[in-house]
């Protein structure tokens, strides 16, 4: 049976919800509907798959497997499924063109290998910018494997990594989850395969209920221009019109790492937006990051009490910061 060129999905003509469904009057096209209207529309249905699924089927693989995340979604939820592949791995962080110069990688591998006990190699990358593309295939010679699955969350950027390796945009990328619907196997250099795969999503994702235009923004266009605030006590931020950040102690000093494209603003304790949201009190000390999972994560200058306005406390956590190393 014939897949997507686009996302790897299995071509059929039945179910129109599933993915790889291709209307009848469509049959011989080589993308689906799906991919096909993701690429000359910019609209895309979105497509799940479970995380079990995909993991049982790697783990009985006498393979190898990359694991991408970009710095923005490193956190506990990751970290735990990239925990979850039993066979030998790597951790990539992607996309480190957008992490300022002065983030030092190796004080980020150190936090990593602490912070998260990862003793397997990590890798940094930006496929994009053909920044240390070179590792995935030294690392599979070092490995001696000639096959290796790409493993990540959504926007980790899988598909943009295998598309630069194969020197072809033939796979579907896009802004927004999930593009990979099936698994696509693109040989290297007439000697290797990787394998792309369906990327996992979170259990409660940050981006369930946005629009399109919102799942856009989420991602960092260029390097990443943190913002600062001093927030005086019953001073918050808003992001993006749907999470409300509250300082109700001491003056508090923060910065934010996310994408520059999303709106943030500055509200004060008679303002009433969000305060319908749930709320969550989180005592932070200046050695430690305020997570948002999925959009990125606030540095804390200082020690704080804030006051979380949000729809599902599942989205935040906190931990040491990489940058008290």
């Amino acid at each position: 049976m014939n897949k997507c060129r686009g996302c790897g999905a299995l071509l059929q003509s039945e179910e129109k919800e599933k993915a790889g469904y291709i209307p009848k009057k469509m049959i011989g096209s080589p993308l689906c509907e799906r991919c096909f209207r993701l690429i000359h529309y910019n609209d895309l249905k979105m497509v799940s798959f479970l995380e079990t699924d995909v993991l049982k089927q790697i783990n009985l693989k006498k393979t190898f497997a990359f694991f991408l995340v970009d710095l923005l979604n490193v956190n506990e939820e990751v970290i735990k499924t990239f925990h979850k592949v039993k066979i030998p791995k790597a951790l990539i962080i992607s996309k480190i063109d957008y992490i300022p110069k002065y983030i030092k990688k190796e004080k980020i591998k150190n936090w990593l290998q602490d912070e998260y006990l990862i003793k397997d190699d990590i890798l940094f990358l930006s496929a994009s910018k053909n920044v240390n593309s070179s590792s995935i295939i030294s690392t599979m010679e070092k490995n001696r494997v000639k096959e290796a699955y790409l493993l990540g969350y959504t926007n980790a950027g899988k598909s943009t990594l295998l598309n630069h390796l194969k020197e072809e945009n033939s796979i579907t990328t896009s802004a927004v989850p999930n593009t990979t619907a099936g698994y696509i196997s693109i040989p290297i250099l007439e000697k290797y395969t990787l394998v792309d795969t369906p990327g996992f999503q979170y259990k409660y994702p940050i981006y369930e209920t946005m629009s399109t235009s919102f799942l856009k923004k989420m991602i960092p266009k260029s390097i990443l221009r943190p913002m600062t605030y001093q927030l005086k006590q019953g001073t918050s931020i808003i992001i993006e019109g749907f999470i409300r950040v509250e300082n109700v102690g001491n003056k508090c000093n923060l910065t934010l790492y996310m994408s520059n494209l999303l709106e943030i603003k500055k509200v004060y304790e008679n303002n009433e937006l969000l305060r319908t949201k749930k709320r969550v009190q989180k005592k932070i000390r200046k050695s430690e990051d305020l997570v948002l999972k999925g959009l990125g994560f606030l540095s804390i200058k200082s020690n704080c009490t804030l006051n979380i306005y949000l729809d599902n406390i599942d989205w935040i956590e906190v931990r040491t910061s990489f940058f008290e190393r």
